[in-house]
């Protein structure tokens, strides 16, 4: 019997590995470099067997596995689990592939027992705060527990508050394209949901963490990460006004090391080639800023839309962590 499901979380998760090892190899090079390696069009196919991930996939994979393990989706039990696996992520004889120095330096202050909010780096809002947060928006959970699942995975290392905001954002993004909704009405969407949750500090799950950025209130601290990301979706907008030129993606959202710019410009690769997913991750891959994350978080998009038929069918026994993946997706389809 031929399994007609689209399978979108499966497609998602995938899609962000696909991404991800697509833009691995040309992470550091300038468009000019990738296009004489790889053609105009930008790397379309997997290299290696395995084809190699980042550090993006490895701790989407370790977020993921702790919302699996957690007995119930609460601040307490969470915490532990997904402190537990950053660790182990951070000792892993895998992680080899240029980790982000924020996640380093909080890991090794977890690794202390400090409390995570005196552990994470208050002023990093670097994209390892919403890389990685894919699975929080395939849960099958409240919006209040999703933005306080994607806040807390982003704090433990991204303590600024707009790493909190973009985390929040991609991690809806992914939800509501899992649930049906059109890529073209997402910036809207976001946008939305950016204004009514602009002074909503989620002191349950963030404790005491406004106080150790030094503003005056909870709600000043939260309402600067939700206007710099209405300031990142008006560049996306005013983007997407533009016929699109078919140069590098970043020159209009940003180049993606920090948090809101990547969550731009992986929608805005996204949103440029909606029907053909894999043109996505190669434009996502072809750009001057951080290749892996924005075409892992486009690849994250497309496959929540589209789900596994998204992709081409050879490519998930040959990526990285398949069997992670699999496992993990057949669980939330």
């Amino acid at each position: 019997m031929i399994d007609s499901s689209p399978r979108r979380a499966s497609g998602s998760l995938f899609g962000l590995a696909y991404g991800d090892a697509l833009g691995k190899p040309t992470e550091f090079l300038t468009v000019a470099e990738i296009v004489r390696r790889y053609g105009p069009t930008g790397p379309r196919e997997l290299a290696g067997d395995p084809a190699l991930v980042t550090d993006d996939t490895q701790m989407a994979l370790a977020v993921a596995w702790a919302l699996h393990d957690a007995p119930e989706l609460t601040p307490a039990a969470v915490e532990p689990l997904l402190r537990r696996r950053f660790l182990d992520w951070a000792v892993s004889p895998d992680n080899n592939r240029a980790p982000g120095m924020t996640c380093l330096r909080a890991c090794a202050e977890l690794n202390r027992g400090l409390r995570w909010q005196e552990a994470t780096v208050v002023d990093s809002k670097g994209c390892g705060a919403n890389m990685r947060v894919t699975p929080v928006g395939l849960l099958d959970v409240d919006l209040d527990t999703l933005a306080g699942l994607a806040q807390l995975q982003a704090g433990l290392t991204h303590g600024h508050p707009t790493g909190l905001a973009a985390g929040e954002l991609t991690g809806y993004a992914v939800r509501l394209l899992r649930d049906g909704a059109a890529l073209a009405e997402l910036p809207a969407l976001l946008t939305e949901r950016a204004r009514e949750q602009r002074r909503v500090y989620r002191a349950d799950w963030l404790g005491d963490l406004w106080q150790r950025a030094g503003a005056r209130t909870p709600e000043e601290f939260i309402a600067r990460g939700w206007d710099e990301c209405l300031a990142a979706l008006g560049r996306l907008d005013a983007a997407l006004a533009r016929p699109d030129d078919g140069d590098d993606p970043c020159r209009h959202t940003g180049e993606g090391w920090i948090a809101e710019e990547a969550l731009a410009t992986a929608l805005l690769c996204a949103l440029r080639h909606p029907d053909d997913p894999v043109a996505a991750l190669a434009r996502g891959a072809t750009t001057a800023g951080d290749s892996d994350s924005i075409a892992a978080l486009a690849g994250a998009f497309l496959g929540a839309a589209h789900g596994m038929p998204a992709w081409p069918a050879q490519w998930s026994t040959r990526i990285e962590y398949a069997d992670q993946l699999t496992a993990l997706g057949a669980g939330w389809d």
